[in-house]
């Protein structure tokens, strides 16, 4: 033993030095290999990844199909991801400084104990804590450096984008947007929020058993609570008591020792399921808002029924025998509407009259279905429009040759297609737009048929109000064009190849909307455009009735190419039925107001500020309106 000693202690002291060198590099080593994987494995745990889904289609976004779609705007997912990531953090990061703070306390008092008892207690635990704490003021400032880059954007994308990904319902929601209320419901909510993220960091915890027991009492209790509460006003009268109860009780977990990490992850896994169930509440929404702007109102109803109630007891002769003459005198101003809405039809007759000077030579052919037939006709027995006459026809009485041929046995009014054109060449809030197409229904092309001694009409929308005299239409030169109308030519020919059905035209030509249109009907039978157009629909349609309404759009452009005489758009002002940003100066100074879009002006969701343009020209004091509750 002592020659073993004496041989350490001679070993001469180069080899001393050698080992300290190897022990130094080998612990750099070890440092270099362990700090990196502590980094990786630290960005794994905060960003957990494979739970951020969106299953909103896409699919439509170059073209929206024109059989009124719901179609979503394209994005980047990990763009979304972030910042919802960055809000969310945001709106805690008061929670985790308050957090900070006590760590930060925790820890000198830890600090202090050490120096006056000993090398006792988890000062570790608690720098970890304090250094998590820190974090989320590091991503707050990133994400306000982010928010602040992309402001101007944002805003404008949010609003063009809105109505692309969920209709008018989210515009029409944005208007009506009400201040939030029972905010002691939401609290409750906030506090299990909180409550449900550290139960199971604190479920693990050795020693907390109570602790733990409290937490799932409470978090029982106030799912209890929620499940059988709507407002304020259906809280029990001890709310107050349990909401101090809860308060103490996540103080009490905040204040335990837990990984930061698995709060971090639980409140992403709650923020998920949150946000899946408001994305599924708003499509559920948006769905309602177009099921309600394509069905009438009750009321609507009650007043259809009241008056074919009243026809049927008056027994009131027919007192249309007296104008006969009057119906198929060429002479006169002859105005065609296919409309099933009785209001919306008198409110387009009442505006037309109302602003003409001689209202003794219009004469209004009314086209309805057997439905709303003596709805339509006592009404206009009890109403009358100055001088003008008004001829009611029941569409399912007609005889015609196309109508059985076809067996187009229901009438089809102005059909209106929402379009979505995307520009490639637009920035990212630019690239798409909406357009509310209009155009005639199958019926319409019957026109020529019903009509057999006229030679001229002029055909309007039942979603129109007219605001100067039309009078002017009579002698315009259409330059021999059969249809004069408003030309849209942001959407052209081009944009529908697909639907075409491999049939030539122009690809720069315009597309044109119905609304008002002054139609030439010696052109039109001669140029034969009812047998083109009911040919051609034979071929595009395949039987279903979805196909049945969708070829309107295409064969209606088709039959009119190179026959449409351009109206002044001046004349008429469109998009007061889903756009909200139309100067008012430009809605005072057109001749024709037309309401296409979802927003009619008689639902209870039409734009408020574009209204009382078409309620002044609504009925008044009508007995039967009253009794139905019409108040549109």
């Amino acid at each position: 033993m002592k020659g073993y000693a004496a041989t350490v202690a001679a070993a001469p002291p180069g080899k001393r030095r050698w080992r300290c060198f190897a022990v130094a590099v080998f612990a750099l080593v070890f440092c270099s290999l362990l700090v990196p994987l502590a980094v990786l494995l630290g960005l794994h745990n905060r960003f957990p990844s494979g739970y951020l889904t969106d299953d909103r289609s896409t699919s439509e976004s170059n073209y929206g199909a024109y059989e009124r779609p719901d179609v979503g705007g394209e994005h980047d997912p990990s763009e979304g991801d972030n910042l919802r990531i960055d809000h969310l953090v945001k709106k805690l990061a008061p929670t985790f400084a308050q957090e900070q703070k006590k760590n930060s306390t925790s820890q000198s008092d830890g600090d202090v104990h050490k120096q006056t008892s000993g090398p006792s207690g988890p000062p570790a635990q608690h720098a970890v804590a304090s250094t998590d704490a820190s974090f989320p003021h590091i991503r707050n400032d990133d994400a306000e450096q982010r928010n602040n880059n992309a402001q101007n954007s944002a805003s404008l994308e949010i609003r063009n984008s809105c109505q692309l990904e969920f209709g008018s319902y989210c515009l029409w929601s944005i208007e009506h947007k009400e201040a939030m209320k029972d905010s002691t419901v939401r609290r409750l909510k906030d506090q299990l929020f909180v409550a449900r993220a550290y139960y199971p960091s604190i479920a693990k915890l050795h020693g907390h058993q109570k602790l733990t027991f409290d937490v799932k009492q409470n978090i029982q209790e106030y799912e209890r609570m929620l499940s059988e509460t709507i407002s304020d006003a259906d809280l029990p009268k001890f709310v107050g008591k349990k909401i101090e109860q809860m308060d103490k009780t996540i103080a009490k977990a905040k204040s335990c020792a837990v990984d930061c990490h698995n709060i971090d992850k639980k409140l992403r896994q709650i923020l998920d399921l949150t946000e899946d169930e408001a994305h599924f509440h708003m499509k559920q929404s948006a769905f309602l808002y177009h099921l309600g702007a394509q069905t009438l109102p009750k009321s609507f109803h009650c007043l259809s029924m009241r008056l074919t109630v009243e026809y049927f007891k008056s027994l009131s002769g027919d007192v249309e025998s007296s104008h006969d003459p009057k119906v198929e005198n060429t002479k006169l101003q002859h105005y065609v509407i296919f409309s099933k809405n009785i209001l919306a039809a008198s409110v387009t007759i009442n505006s037309t009259v109302m602003n003409s000077k001689e209202s003794g030579n219009m004469v209004f052919h009314l086209v309805t279905d057997g439905q709303n037939f003596y709805t339509f006709k006592h009404w206009f027995v009890r109403n009358s429009y100055k001088e003008a006459t008004v001829h009611v026809l029941n569409f399912d009485n007609l005889q015609l040759k196309h109508l059985h041929s076809l067996d187009v046995q229901q009438l089809s009014p102005s059909e209106e297609f929402r379009v979505s054109i995307r520009h490639i060449t637009q920035s990212l809030h630019m690239q798409f737009r909406t357009e509310y197409l209009s155009v005639f229904g199958h019926s319409h092309f019957l026109i020529p048929d019903i009509f057999a001694n006229l030679k001229k009409v002029v055909v309007l929308d039942d979603d129109v109000v007219i605001q100067r005299d039309l009078s002017f239409l009579w002698n315009l030169d259409l330059e021999g064009k059969v249809n004069g109308a408003l030309q849209l030519c942001g959407v052209r020919l081009g944009q529908f190849h697909a639907h075409m059905g491999g049939y030539r035209y122009n690809s720069n030509s315009c597309a044109w909307i119905s609304g008002l249109n002054i139609v030439d009907l010696e052109k039109w039978r001669k140029h034969n455009i009812t047998g083109f157009y009911f040919g051609l629909l034979q071929k595009l349609q395949n039987g279903t009735v979805a196909s049945w309404r969708a070829a309107a759009l295409p064969i209606s452009l088709l039959a009119f190419q190179d026959l449409i005489y351009p109206l002044d758009i001046s004349w008429v002002q469109s998009g007061l039925g889903h756009d909200y940003g139309v100067p008012r100066n430009s809605i005072e100074n057109a001749a024709v107001l037309h309401y296409n879009g979802n927003m009619k002006p008689w639902l209870e969701f039409g734009i408020p500020k574009f209204k009382s343009y078409w309620k002044k020209f609504l009925t008044q004091d009508e007995q039967f309106m009253d009794d139905c509750n019409v108040h549109p």
